[in-house]
């Protein structure tokens, strides 16, 4: 009979899983949280694991709030659960805004990896030995992380570069540890009831779809990549360059960069660099790559911005990138053009578009609480307004009715604030507000320009006449359900004024819309043929017919954009 090698894998594993539940419910329990596990009920295999882990001792709590117990809890367990805080701090809409600031204060504090470890990750991915890959390898790391590791090295034609290594084994043992917080997250979910709206499982699948991206270097390579070309004629910006042939899944090899870390306020101040100069360009290189490029740094933290020589902003770890829409920039713009306006009925339109939800909130409610939060700032100048209090805020607001912000709309205000923050430490007297109008108003005259219109008119024209076109093959999809027996109609006669008003302007405005295309074409027809009189040596019919089509297109645009009705 043969031997059976993966029952005896599998044994081992299960073996391993149980200590790992054990520790877990023991840490938990040692910073108060045992009264949490104490009301679930009915899971025998939990209760037996709580039981031991019972045992352990208590730590003294009663001096630390709830979010700084849970920091230490992911502190004392290690890596995995170091990098679910980190990952965690930038979605407050998930954690609420208080345990998204504390897990701010997560710092990747690991030892690092024996150096043969490191060599022989290096050797297996690159299909060669170290010596003959790099002149010089320090076997001491410039950083330890909870995903890899980085070492400064030589290329053999001299130049200076720095090595991010992945620890080996990392992917099984945030896989591991990712299973068993689910599995502990789905319990908790199932037996208590206010955790069925937070949704524990959801912030775990969320995390674990963000984790499996840092997790693959060649697309942070592919990042650096990207947001190198995005800015390769600015001069006020240096990324540094990437060495795809030394790079692997595993490994990333840029080059190395010299300069001071934003996070040291200090030292810059006594370097000789214009502060001043590098907080306006710091604010206007987060403002390119999200109102210009809409590909932005996930994660700009002072410790990942280096300043250079001539003032020169260095951004650095590029595994946490987010892409902005022309739709998401548009609608950050018009949330706060109405907030300044203190129009809370529009603010909550675009809240609401925005957000995502089970349920559909209090309207009325809503509004007034967003009034509210706007008498806090309307009356103060512009300049001493603090993103990242109004942030905080509307966090707080989103998390109480039970909203959901996509993390790109997160990301992009977070930016700001980060930016906005620096900014003053480097220059108290930096306007923020100055530096961001200009791309406000770039962004709001955009859609006015006419190639915009234009472009805009023909889709719609174009998605009415596909519409039109499937209209008789849905319609005969209908009738033969019907006559299949297959499908029943119910009619409830209620608030038709409503629906008739709207169908009276959808249909005014595609109408409108395709006259105005059809100007359009019909003026190029005339321009084309040459048809006398003319101007200038162009058709005056044409001319007629294009500025018509303009003034008629600029009516529409304008009563849709400002007015919501035609």
């Amino acid at each position: 009979m043969a031997f059976n090698y993966r029952a005896v894998d599998n044994l081992k594993r299960s073996h391993e899983n149980m200590v790992r539940y054990r520790q877990i419910l023991s840490v938990l329990i040692k910073y108060g949280f045992g009264d949490v596990f104490s009301r679930i009920r009915g899971e025998r295999f939990f209760e037996g694991l709580l039981r031991a882990a019972s045992k352990k001792t208590r730590y003294r709590i009663k001096e630390l709030s709830k979010e700084n117990r849970l920091r230490k809890v992911l502190e004392e367990l290690g890596p995995t659960f170091v990098k679910v805080g980190q990952v965690l701090s930038t979605r407050p809409d998930l954690v609420g805004t208080d345990l998204a600031k504390e897990f701010e204060k997560l710092q990747d504090n690991v030892s690092p990896i024996p150096f043969n470890d490191i060599r022989g990750v290096v050797e297996e991915d690159l299909g060669a030995p170290l010596d003959e890959i790099f002149k010089s390898f320090d076997t001491i790391p410039l950083a330890a992380a909870s995903i890899g590791q980085v070492h400064r090295a030589q290329l053999t034609n001299g130049q200076d570069v720095v090595v991010k290594v992945q620890r080996p084994g990392i992917h099984e043992i945030i896989r591991s540890d990712i299973h068993i917080i689910r599995h502990l997250a789905s319990i908790a979910e199932k037996h208590i009831e206010e955790w069925k709206i937070q949704q524990p499982t959801r912030i775990v699948d969320e995390f674990a779809r963000m984790i499996e991206k840092e997790l693959d270097y060649k697309l942070e390579i592919a990042h650096a990549e990207r947001f190198a070309h995005q800015f390769a004629e600015d001069k006020t910006i240096r990324v540094p360059g990437v060495f795809p042939e030394l790079s692997s899944q595993h490994i990333i090899t840029m080059e190395y960069v010299r300069g001071i870390k934003a996070s040291e306020i200090s030292l810059l101040h006594q370097s000789g660099l214009d502060c001043a100069l590098l907080a306006r360009r710091g604010a206007d290189l987060i403002m390119k790559q999200i109102f210009v490029h809409g590909f932005i740094h996930a994660d700009p933290h002072p410790g990942n911005i280096l300043f250079l020589e001539n003032n020169i902003v260095c951004y650095l770890d590029f595994g946490m990138m987010s892409r902005v829409s022309r739709k998401q920039a548009e609608s950050l713009v018009d949330a706060a053009t109405y907030a300044i306006k203190d129009d809370e009925v529009r603010l909550t339109d675009i809240i609401l578009k925005i957000v995502n939800g089970d349920h559909t909130p209090n309207r009325s409610e809503l509004e007034k609480d967003i009034s509210e939060l706007l008498d806090r700032y309307l009356f103060r100048e512009l300049e001493y307004l603090n993103i990242s209090e109004i942030l905080s805020n509307i966090m707080t607001l989103i998390t109480k009715y039970h909203l959901r912000i996509p993390p790109d709309y997160y990301i992009m205000v977070k930016a700001l604030a980060t930016s906005q923050a620096l900014g003053r430490k480097l220059d108290p007297g930096f306007n923020y507000t100055e530096a961001l109008k200009p791309f406000i108003s770039r962004i709001r005259l955009a859609k006015f320009l006419p190639d915009r219109i234009i472009s805009e008119l023909f889709n719609l024209t174009g998605e009415s006449i596909n519409l039109l076109k499937e209209i008789p093959k849905d319609t005969g999809t209908i009738l033969n359900r019907f006559a299949r027996g297959d499908a029943e109609v119910q009619l409830q006669h209620r608030g038709l004024e409503t629906m008739l008003s709207t169908l009276d302007r959808v249909s005014n405005r595609l109408s409108f819309a395709i006259i105005v295309a059809s100007l359009v074409i019909g003026s190029s027809v005339v321009v084309l043929s040459g048809v006398p009189p003319k101007l200038y040596g162009l058709p005056v019919i044409g001319i007629i017919g294009y500025v018509i089509a303009a003034l008629m297109a600029l009516y529409l645009a304008f009563t849709i954009l400002r007015h919501g009705k035609l």
